[in-house]
């Protein structure tokens, strides 16, 4: 698998507060990667150097086998902020039409993309009357010009919709399948918990957790948690056979005794109704490896 952004041993300081520390990572062709971090942790600083905005102060950086910001991977790689910002007085359609053009590509291309994103409908109307999820959504038409190898995206999501936020994530799937990067950033655990390959953990300026929603659960080694429903009557029985097992009906592990617990409620499989097995979400692992101070 090619990757399309390395970063290595990355180091930025602002005015002698160190806003980055030794952060590592990669994101490979068709991987779509979360960054999470709570605001301060150094994500917009990450972001602003992929870009080529700002320079790191040491460490090493390739953005689709070009330095940041350089022409080709300008021209490589595209950008959506949290609050995208458009002329007011402009169509959704002369917009993207004014970027095409600026792209050097036909502006013939606006309606596909407005309608790729769910802004057919809205082409002809001034940006200006647009809610802030259409015109989050004229950005991401904005992103998709030029077929871009890494899409850097700041809160994608804001503003939108349940509705539009999985269409978002559908032509995010649809990108990604074509063989184009991801990184995303974003507060909305749940979002990303099941719709991205990897997740990265920034805190306190250092990268503090990175790898699969399963390989962090392994990492964390938080409890999974079982929810017991009774059959009618059996409740005492069930906490006297199941040392452990509160009065609500639940029960705790480690990830290591998951199956022992499993075979002992099994077991009881004629005073149970029912069994949810409720293993550590994103939000509890995310709590687990964040802390403000990176320690």
């Amino acid at each position: 698998m090619t990757t399309t952004l390395t970063i290595s041993a990355l180091t930025k300081t602002y005015d002698g507060v160190r806003a980055l520390s030794d952060v590592s990572l990669h994101v490979a062709a068709g991987e779509r990667v979360a960054l999470l971090g709570h605001n301060g942790a150094g994500k917009s600083t990450l972001m602003k150097i992929i870009l080529g905005l700002i320079a790191a102060d040491t460490g090493d950086i390739s953005v689709c086998g070009a330095a940041p910001g350089s022409m080709a991977a300008r021209g490589a790689v595209a950008y959506l902020p949290e609050n995208a910002a458009f002329h007011p007085a402009l169509t959704g359609m002369e917009q993207i039409s004014h970027y095409l053009r600026l792209r050097g590509e036909p502006a013939s291309k606006a309606m596909g993309l407005l309608d790729r994103v769910g802004l057919g409908h809205a082409a002809k109307r001034r940006i200006g009357t647009y809610s802030k999820g259409m015109r989050q959504r004229v950005g991401l038409a904005q992103t998709l010009i030029g077929a871009p190898r890494l899409l850097v995206l700041d809160e994608p999501t804001s503003g939108l919709d349940p509705v539009s936020r999985r269409d978002f994530y559908t032509l995010l799937d649809g990108l990604a399948s074509d063989g184009a990067a991801i990184l995303l950033s974003s507060h909305a655990l749940t979002e990303v918990e099941a719709r991205t390959d990897r997740l990265l953990i920034l805190s306190g300026g250092k990268m503090v957790a990175q790898g699969t929603l399963g390989d962090l659960r392994r990492e964390a080694a938080l409890p999974v948690v079982m929810q017991l429903t009774a059959r009618n009557g059996f409740a005492p029985d069930l906490m006297a056979a199941l040392p452990g097992l509160g009065q609500d009906l639940r029960i705790s592990c480690c990830q290591a005794d998951k199956l022992p617990t499993l075979a002992r409620i099994a077991a009881l499989e004629a005073k149970i109704a029912d069994l949810d097995v409720m293993p550590p979400s994103l939000e509890d692992i995310y709590s687990h490896f964040s802390r403000r101070d990176g320690q």
